[in-house]
């Protein structure tokens, strides 16, 4: 009976220990935005030691597909099980993931092309310095990284190639890369705005087309950025994503470059994010 006390204290630093070795994954928090009109929701990953630490983390902006939300990645993706995994196991190093939504009010990354629905403003001028005000987050580039799937991995791509001064990785997933040229560009416009002018729709490709991005931005900014590229030998985006890995080749622009037998599911993407992890994860070690 004596030892009771002792045995008492030893098995609630038991559970304490236990209990800090598992990340908390919140898919209910919210943003006010100006530019949208509205609150957004967010999830975000914490993780182990976030509780009992003080320290600053890395952060990693995780995009979810069409037809998701913010609770893509928490639901399907078991981002909570991945990233606890890898942090354990020393292939990641621990990190803060923000996954925004991008489907409610209008379903998309980009802005819109009548100027009406700007989300990418959203992104940069309010999520992001939100986000890192509120959690103890690493602001600077080395210390930031962006990834996704599908529509978030065009997302992914976009937001990196707008703003390369601010990631130090990018990981696109099974990416919608847009259009391939300007006629397709214009066929596809025209659908949803008949009469759209000439001049807008060229504009419009060469802002949010991943392959006009990249062949009309200087090498040294695409060099400045760390590129893992990952489809599906089975996927129905494959020749877009194969064409942006033809152009990086031609400007001579480091990339990983990987075709996985899959194609444009879960599974797939659940079997991406450990790499994706690790990927980004040499950035913020200072590989």
């Amino acid at each position: 009976m004596r030892n009771l006390p002792l045995l008492a204290a030893f098995l609630c630093l038991f559970c304490g220990s236990m209990f800090a070795q598992t990340g908390k994954v919140f898919d209910n928090q919210s943003v006010p935005s100006k530019i949208l009109k509205m609150d957004r929701k967010y999830a975000v990953y914490l993780p182990p030691d976030y509780e009992t630490s003080s320290r600053s983390y890395p952060v990693l902006y995780l995009l979810h597909g069409a037809g998701d939300d913010h609770t893509g990645w928490v639901q399907f993706g078991e981002v909570l099980n991945i990233t606890d995994a890898a942090i354990k196991n020393s292939t990641a190093t621990p990190m803060i993931i923000i996954m925004p939504d991008a489907d409610s009010g209008r379903r998309g990354y980009f802005n819109d092309v009548k100027g009406d629905w700007n989300y990418e403003d959203f992104f940069f001028n309010e999520l992001v310095p939100y986000v890192e005000k509120k959690y103890r987050i690493k602001a600077q580039k080395r210390f930031r990284a962006i990834a996704g799937l599908s529509m978030g991995g065009g997302g992914s791509f976009v937001y990196a190639l707008h703003h390369p001064e601010m990631f130090s990785s990018v990981c696109p997933l099974s990416a919608a890369t847009g259009a391939f040229t300007l006629e397709d560009a214009k066929q596809n416009l025209s659908k949803a705005n008949p009469g759209i002018a000439d001049s807008t729709v060229s504009n419009y490709f060469n802002r949010y087309s991943v392959l006009a991005l990249i062949n009309n931005m200087p090498a040294d900014q695409l060099k400045s950025l760390r590129w893992y590229i990952d489809i599906g030998d089975d996927d129905f985006l494959y020749e877009g994503n194969d064409l942006v890995h033809i152009a990086l080749r031609k400007k001579n622009i480091p990339h990983e470059f990987r075709i996985r037998d899959g194609a444009h599911n879960w599974t797939y993407w659940r079997a991406s994010l450990p790499t994706v992890l690790g990927f980004v994860s040499d950035a913020f070690h200072q590989y």
